[in-house]
């Protein structure tokens, strides 16, 4: 704990900012706009964001950890998917890639690959993935007592109150998303896309996988497809998401609207005078799956407003600049506080 002097409030820690590096370009981009890490993947179906022409092979690895390090960053390696059945071995080589590159923490949800890990590499630090979708400080706790890990992504699905009481009686540390693109949180088992287009997001790197899209001009607006399925209509003023079959718009008791989630990103820059009372230990912003640029804004945003709350939380107030620069790469140019506002509890 921080010294203080008598009768003060005592400091508050800073979070870790760790940013998404898709790129050995977006890595140099994020650690340079003052990312504290980064969390990458390698180039295969171990990785949730296994895009074409994204993620890093081992030389590529080894110029972006030499540059963190050199720069006083850490990185992460997401392997975050469940390991193939039929090909564990390909899971259990990215565990050995990883350990050999000398990450600074694997980032695992396969509890297949833990034992593997901790077991194999002690000395490694191991992330509990956001894939696992632990949401109790039981769960994590289990995690820890068993894996040893030493933080947990927490899905996006609790509240500020339930995050404030499992990090309370969570042995490791905390880490929670701050900005970024959001899903119906079945993170690790949705099986949405892969019933549309064929391909699984656990495997294949995203749902809604870009060639399986399709825009269409009409002449009231714009439809949006997916796999074939109407997935949205826009009329000439509405602001138009990413197509994925969790954010369209369905029909319910002949009401048309989003049912499951809205095309939305969330954005926590105005609690974060919370995140740091409660002890959140790091802010992960999403995108791996977005450009250098993207990366960069995001960072240098978040940085700024990291800092400023950090030195006087009492007084934090985000800069309007802030949010205008993040809505204008938002998704939809739309912000959502998500599960952490919950107006009916």
């Amino acid at each position: 704990m921080n010294d203080t002097v008598p009768g003060s409030k005592p400091a508050l820690s800073k979070p870790d900012l760790v940013c998404p590096a898709g790129s050995l370009p977006a890595l140099r981009a994020a650690i340079d706009h003052g990312a504290d890490a980064v969390y990458m993947g390698w180039r295969d179906a171990t990785n949730a964001r296994n895009f074409a022409g994204l993620n890093f092979d081992e030389a590529q690895a080894a110029a972006g950890i030499a540059y963190a390090h050199d720069h006083g960053a850490k990185v992460l390696l997401a392997l975050n998917t469940y390991a193939a059945p039929d090909n564990i071995a390909l899971w259990r080589g990215a565990v050995d890639r990883a350990a050999a590159a000398r990450v600074d923490a694997l980032i695992l949800a396969d509890v297949a690959l833990l034992r593997y890990a901790s077991r194999t590499y002690p000395e490694l630090r191991l992330h509990l993935s956001v894939q696992a979708s632990a949401t109790s400080h039981v769960a994590i706790n289990f995690y820890h007592e068993q894996f040893g890990i030493q933080r947990a992504v927490l899905p996006r699905v609790l509240s500020l109150k339930q995050v404030e009481e499992l990090i309370a009686h969570a042995k490791p540390e905390i880490e929670v998303f701050g900005f970024g693109s959001l899903c119906v949180m079945v993170e690790g088992r949705c099986h949405l896309s892969s019933y549309v287009t064929g391909e699984a997001p656990n495997r294949h790197g995203a749902c809604s996988p870009a060639k399986a899209v399709r825009w269409t001009d009409t002449p009231d607006g714009v439809d949006s497809r997916l796999g074939g399925v109407l997935i949205d209509h826009y009329g000439p003023a509405e602001m138009a998401g990413y197509p994925t079959l969790c954010k369209g718009r369905f029909a319910v008791n002949d009401q048309t609207y989003y049912a499951l989630e809205e095309p939305t990103s969330l954005n926590t820059i105005a609690i974060l005078p919370e995140l740091l009372r409660i002890g959140v230990a790091a802010i992960k912003i999403e995108g791996r799956q977005r450009s250098p640029a993207y990366v960069a804004q995001v960072t240098q945003i978040w940085r700024e407003a990291i800092d400023a709350c950090a030195a006087d939380t009492g007084r934090y107030t985000p800069r309007p600049q802030w949010n205008a620069g993040l809505a204008r790469i938002a998704e939809g140019s739309q912000h959502t506080l998500g599960a952490y506002h919950r107006p009916w509890k």
